[in-house]
């Protein structure tokens, strides 16, 4: 895997990652505010989630990487 794979790689996998970390602890505010969507969260910890997303992508990386590097799937074939 090249240097550009890999970053493509990674990326891919961050935002997949991260839509499926969005919607935990997420709970919608009791009394939203006119204008703001009923189901808009309170608090939506986005940082906490960024971060999450950030080290369940590297694990799942480093599985990708591990795959393309042994040759176990040869992508160049």
């Amino acid at each position: 895997m090249t240097i550009v794979g890999g970053i493509v790689s990674f990326i891919i996998i961050w935002w997949l990652v991260l839509f499926m970390v969005l919607p935990w602890r997420a709970q919608p505010s009791e009394n939203p505010l006119p204008g703001n969507t009923p189901s808009a969260p309170d608090n939506p910890l986005i940082a906490l989630k960024a971060l999450v997303t950030t080290g369940i992508t590297v694990i799942l990386f480093a599985i990708v990487w591990a795959i393309a590097e042994t040759g176990w799937v040869n992508f160049r074939e």
